[in-house]
């Protein structure tokens, strides 16, 4: 397989989707590793099983209408597996094998089959203290925007997953691209105060134009970046509530076609309405409550360069 991902948004054609069979049992508070899921196992909403499995069925059937490659990793019993995004990523032509937060580390082994069909030196593993997950790195092209947490209570944020040593180490070995660092907020049990990973406050769509939420930066001069990359008239900018339900984390099938969730009413409008594009609406709102949606259950490994 000759990978190839330049950006979120050109023409998807070939994509690794996460697994939901067998995700095991609703976890306790102190097994929960995302603010999302703790608040789900608060209020007792934890999806079930079945209702993941008809979500994630809807999403595939709409990669399939457009012809894209559907991967899936194998079944691993008792493990939630619908998280593809953390598990590995690609940058150009070269496939990072993610250090995700050890309670998932086990998700890694069932992506062998997907492995072995690619050339052994265009996969990379990270030194032990380089800590990324695919949800914090997100292309535009000649730049990779990476979400950070850098603050002293770093090892006590289970919601902190990519580190500056990562950055480094993504840095040497894609020296043709220009990484841009951007800090997140962080909390561990209110998915209304932190930021998870970059995807859910940050994301480009078609050509040129982004969805942001701007409170979801631990520096001020962060949003005034994304400002002067984009341009303010390319923004669509969400609200607190918006950012809560994961509004930035859709996911792009071509520069003309997003996937979103089906209750995103004014971004989809927007999207519509405003900036033209055509939005494949799927119901994803179980999988919300663990604490990702559309891009974070997907690891795309090949794109055309449109």
């Amino acid at each position: 397989m000759q990978l190839r991902i330049n950006n979120e948004t050109s023409t998807l054609r070939a994509v690794v989707l996460g697994q939901p069979g067998s995700i095991g049992k609703t976890p306790t508070l102190e097994e929960t590793y995302d603010a999302k899921s703790y608040e789900s196992v608060v209020k007792g909403i934890y999806p079930k099983e079945e209702d993941v499995f008809k979500e994630m069925s809807m999403f595939e059937r709409v990669l399939t209408r457009y012809n894209v490659q559907v991967y899936r990793p194998w079944t691993l019993e008792n493990c939630n597996q619908i998280f593809a995004r953390d598990v590995g990523f690609v940058i150009n032509d070269k496939i990072i094998v993610s250090n995700i937060i050890p309670d998932r580390e086990d998700e890694k082994e069932a992506y062998e089959t997907i492995y072995d069909q690619i050339a052994y030196n265009k996969i990379f593993n990270l030194p032990e203290k380089a800590h990324v997950e695919g949800g914090d790195v997100v292309l535009y092209n000649d730049m990779v925007f990476v979400g950070l947490y850098e603050q002293p209570d770093y090892s006590q944020m289970k919601t902190a997953r990519t580190n500056r040593y990562a950055l480094n180490f993504l840095q040497e070995i894609c020296p043709e691209k220009t990484f841009i660092p951007f800090e997140l907020k962080k909390h561990n049990t209110d998915p209304g105060e932190g930021i998870l990973h970059l995807d859910c406050t940050l994301m480009p769509v078609g050509h040129g134009k982004a969805i942001v939420y701007k409170d979801g930066f631990l520096n001020a001069d962060s949003y005034k970046q994304i400002v002067d990359i984009f341009g303010h008239e390319n923004l669509f900018e969400i609200t607190r509530s918006e950012m809560y339900h994961m509004y930035t984390n859709v996911f792009s099938l071509s520069p003309t076609v997003v996937v979103s969730e089906e209750r995103f009413e004014r971004l989809n409008r927007h999207l519509e309405d405003v900036w033209g594009f055509t939005v494949e609406r799927v119901p994803y709102y179980e999988i919300s409550k663990m604490g990702g949606l559309l891009r974070c259950s997907t690891l795309p490994l090949v794109r055309d360069n449109d």
